[in-house]
């Protein structure tokens, strides 16, 4: 069976027997973890385990792990600081900054990878324009050549430890002060003024080999008159044809706010896949989900297909043997102490 297009959250601990069910859906290719969904790294261990053994392919397993405000696992996982924090090293020593970024990428994402997650929806590339309340700590820099340079450290260090990078909101979601979460937000700025800047982040990590992106629910009038999901125009003519982006496109969740423009769910995800996504998130309300798979008609895409396997996380540690390796203590270690941890120490 193929892993269909549409990407479903979870209601609590374990699968029920609805969600058994649910998850069979060849619509269905993806699930995305919340804190809902988390007690300890052996309970989250044995639910993605119970969804990967569903069906074959097996599902991908998702989760919004970016550390500071937005890490859904906490007990029992390092607390990760927010990435800004590395964005103000970086002004004072650039090579410990990348040093530091690519530590703590590996460690976010070995951590997850022992708990059977195949990726995080990790790293925000947005601007930290100093007007986003939604944004703020989650990015980096203001400067995108900032960004990208730590960008780039943070998803090589996910790299190692066996996880593609997922980056986001593209074209760029720090420019405004609405949240996409509660209104659809308005970016007055013309294209040149947004390819000067925001967009600049997200073009050095496709030149890298990025695997996947997440467009923003935020409307650029200037540009086209969707927003940015659900736009052909940025989706398809930009970020494919102009920038030449190979990897996924996932949607961000269908049942948010800045969703609502494109109609009820099951418009919302016709418009996004007719866009250009590859695969549409609906993450919090199970009757949308229900009725996004009920009245879906998307032929499965073999060129989607090749895109997402790709982000199938390789390799396999258990919580137990993670914590007994050295690299995980020092990088832990690190995370904990960016301040004054010794660099040399890290083999990353």
């Amino acid at each position: 069976m193929a892993l269909g297009p549409v990407m479903l959250g979870l209601d609590g601990l374990e699968l029920t027997a609805e969600e058994r069910e649910l998850l069979r859906h060849p619509l269905v290719g993806g699930v995305i973890l919340f804190s809902r969904n988390y007690q300890s790294p052996e309970q989250v261990a044995a639910l993605t385990a119970a969804v990967h053994a569903l069906r074959q392919p097996r599902l991908l397993v998702a989760v919004d792990h970016e550390g500071g405000r937005v890490q859904r696992f906490r007990d029992g996982f390092t607390r990760l600081p927010a990435v800004r924090r590395l964005g103000e090293i970086y002004d004072q020593d650039r090579l410990r900054a990348k040093q530091l970024a690519r530590g703590t990428g590996w460690l976010m994402a070995a951590e997850l990878r022992a708990v059977g997650v195949d990726f995080s929806f990790a790293p925000v590339l947005d601007l930290d324009h100093g007007v986003s309340g939604i944004i703020g700590d989650r990015a980096f820099h203001r400067d995108p050549e900032a960004v990208a340079d730590l960008a780039h450290a943070y998803a090589t260090g996910m790299q190692k430890a066996g996880m593609e990078a997922v980056g986001k909101h593209f074209p760029g979601h720090g420019g405004i002060a609405a949240d996409s979460h509660l209104e659809l937000p308005v970016d007055p700025r013309a294209y040149h003024d947004l390819a000067a800047a925001d967009l600049l982040a997200f073009e050095r990590m496709i030149h890298y080999g990025l695997a996947a992106l997440m467009p923003a629910h935020v409307l650029y009038p200037q540009v086209d008159d969707r927003p940015a999901g659900f736009s052909a125009r940025w989706l398809r003519d930009i970020l494919r044809r102009r920038l030449e982006f190979q990897g996924v496109i996932f949607s961000d969740d269908l049942d948010m706010a800045g969703a609502g423009e494109a109609g009820a769910p099951p418009e919302r995800a016709r418009a996004a896949l007719a866009a250009g996504c590859d695969m549409v998130l609906a993450c919090n309300d199970r009757r949308a989900a229900i009725a996004i798979l009920d009245h879906l008609r998307h032929p499965p895409d073999p060129v989607s297909q090749l895109r997402l396997i790709r982000l199938h996380g390789r390799g396999h540690l258990t919580v137990e043997r993670l914590r007994r390796d050295p690299v995980w203590q020092r990088a832990s270690r690190l995370v904990r102490d960016y301040d004054t941890f010794p660099l040399l120490e890290m083999d990353i």
